[in-house]
């Protein structure tokens, strides 16, 4: 990692904590940090289960459940089961009080001025050009934000991709998409030695994945490529296929391929770019129009 970029990033990360207030222990004037604030702006007026809020917020659950006690203390919380007949009694839920709730109103309108003290000195191009770049920066950490790795494919989080790639296709098929019609993927097939499946979460939830079969002879084909449409346009396709291609190529296999339908435009303009070349058909999938393979020897 170049030292430079990474001095530029810490230089960013102290402007911004600064400006925001970030280190100030009565953030915005409430009489509490901002890690506290934070918590109480999420848990919001509809309340949230605990452990979605550790997942969303990136939190140890030690540290949350010392945030959710002093938010306790204060009046403005309460936590407790589900409440939800037949529910998980294991599940616990943060909810606002009536103090927390005009507590939140005052975040929220304190908020809104933050961002206009940060707006109003600027001029109104610089305006639109920190707004266009403040929504890059925050789409390129998102990514940041999204980790990939090697994956059963019985867990739950893998069954909900796969359902959820099916979907996708049914939906863009012009004929729809039918699994019992495609050559089919067993769980067998993409269990290391031979395969994998590699599994991408962001905040603890599945948004994506894709899969390899390395098969006798040198050659990897690659399937169940998919990223969901929260998180499309962050370069999480072309993330997972390079994942698979590396994978591949460590362990020894020098070709990949893979097949895909002419409706999915947005994947093969991706492959393209990625190196693939169109080639003869290599196997029988019913919803394939294309097959590409690629070199990874000189990747």
């Amino acid at each position: 990692m170049d030292s430079t970029l990474v001095a530029a990033v810490r230089r960013f990360n102290r402007t911004v904590t600064q400006r925001v207030g970030a280190l100030d222990d009565q953030y915005m004037a409430r009489g509490r940090p901002l890690g506290q604030a934070r918590v109480l702006w999420e848990i919001g007026p509809d309340g949230a289960e605990v452990a979605a809020l550790r997942a969303r917020l990136g939190l140890d659950s030690g540290y949350l459940s010392r945030l959710l006690r002093t938010l306790e203390a204060d009046g403005l919380v309460t936590v407790g089961p589900a409440g939800i007949e037949g529910g998980d009694a294991r599940v616990r839920v943060a909810a606002l009080t009536g103090a927390g709730r005009a507590e939140w109103a005052e975040l929220d309108q304190r908020s809104d001025d933050l961002a206009r003290s940060i707006l109003e000195p600027l001029a109104r191009d610089r305006r639109d050009r920190l707004v266009a770049a403040m929504a890059e920066v925050e789409r390129l950490l998102l990514a940041s934000m999204v980790h990939v790795e090697p994956c059963p494919p019985g867990d739950p989080r893998a069954r909900a991709c796969v359902r959820a790639f099916a979907r996708d296709l049914a939906a863009r098929f012009p004929g729809g998409f039918d699994p019992a019609l495609s050559v089919p993927v067993r769980d067998e097939e993409l269990m290391p030695p031979a395969g994998v499946l590699l599994l991408a979460t962001l905040n603890d939830e599945p948004v994506g994945c894709g899969a390899v079969k390395l098969h006798p002879g040198g050659v990897a084909e690659i399937v169940r490529v998919w990223v969901s449409s929260d998180v499309r346009g962050l370069g999480l396709g072309r993330r997972l296929l390079c994942a698979v291609e590396d994978y591949a190529a460590a362990r020894g296999w020098r070709e990949a391929r893979l097949d895909t339908n002419r409706s999915l435009t947005e994947a093969i303009a991706m492959y393209r770019s990625a190196g693939y070349r169109e080639t003869a058909p290599y196997n029988d999938e019913h919803y394939a129009d294309h097959w590409f393979a690629k070199d990874l020897s000189s990747s």
